[in-house]
């Protein structure tokens, strides 16, 4: 396979392993309940697009550096990825369940509630575990099309999935479980890229 095609199921895999339990997914779950899910999905992925550029972004800014503190920074970036996965994964609560069952979709125009949807997720995205993962995977490949457009395409995925199955697809997921496996995998990522620093 090419590094561009790895790059790209490799990013596709890890960013969808991580957004299906997230924030992410319980609040394009919550709009839909109260917006009509066209204009849900059309803000949510305009958020999710500006996102992964502004991510895809600072990844190619790191290629740019020695290769040691590259390695570095992206251990830090997976580190820091797995830190927030497994705490929340930890976490002891209600399992990142809210009651979206109640309500109808609001009568509101289709451009409020699609910017509605973008200011939620754009917000929720900042400093996220598959923004953080984007932009150490762009740094470690130098694919940042493959990553980027990967990365995207699991975002909204996992926007689609949450509008479109919501709550019936919600029930079937442990989704504390998933946080649990993502955090072990960004550990991984992150002790990979430090060995990578101090053995190269």
């Amino acid at each position: 396979m090419s590094a561009a095609l790895i790059a790209f199921v490799t990013t596709f895999a890890l960013v969808l392993a991580v957004e299906l339990p997230d924030k992410t997914f319980v609040a394009s779950l919550v709009l839909t309940t109260r917006f009509p899910w066209k204009a849900v999905l059309a803000g949510v992925s305009a958020a999710f697009a500006v996102q992964t550029l502004i991510a895809v972004g600072f990844g190619s800014v790191l290629t740019f550096l020695p290769d040691r503190l590259v390695s570095v920074i992206v251990g830090v970036m997976f580190g820091v990825g797995s830190a927030m996965l497994l705490r929340e994964g930890f976490r002891t609560g209600d399992n990142g369940s809210h009651d979206a069952s109640r309500g109808g979709a609001a009568p509101v125009s289709f451009r409020r509630a699609a910017l509605t949807s973008f200011g939620v997720l754009f917000a929720a995205e900042w400093g996220d575990a598959s923004q953080l993962a984007t932009a150490g995977l762009v740094a470690r490949s130098a694919q940042p099309l493959a990553v980027g457009l990967a990365s995207l395409a699991a975002l909204v995925t996992v926007a689609v999935l949450a509008v479109l199955l919501g709550r019936k697809l919600r029930t079937k997921l442990r989704p504390r479980l998933l946080q649990r496996i993502a955090g072990v995998v960004f550990a991984g990522f992150s002790l990979i890229a430090f060995g990578t620093a101090i053995l190269g």
